[in-house]
């Protein structure tokens, strides 16, 4: 039975997380972080909603420390991504 199209976008949200951020960040339901400082993706929704990250994802996420590339998604990819996060709440 081939997967729904949210299913699809969760996928593809995933594997954009392991190929960007996934050297920092926890990106599945449990374990740490690889970085110390970098908060689970798990827990993002705790702290704003997630769907408030799509403007910087399409115009360029950055942040004030310097181990934190900038990078930019399409906007599809950002989509993704968003699908991804809310697949973790």
């Amino acid at each position: 039975m081939p997967a729904s199209a949210d299913e699809q976008s969760v996928r593809r949200g995933k594997a954009i997380a392991v190929t960007r951020c996934s050297y920092c960040h926890s990106i599945e339901k449990a374990g740490r972080s690889p970085g110390a400082a970098a908060p689970p993706f798990r827990s993002l929704h705790k702290q704003y909603p997630v769907e408030t990250l799509e403007d910087a994802l399409a115009e360029g996420m950055s942040t004030g420390h310097p181990r934190m590339p900038e990078f930019r998604l399409e906007p599809d990819q950002v989509g993704d991504f968003i699908s991804f996060l809310k697949s973790l709440e």
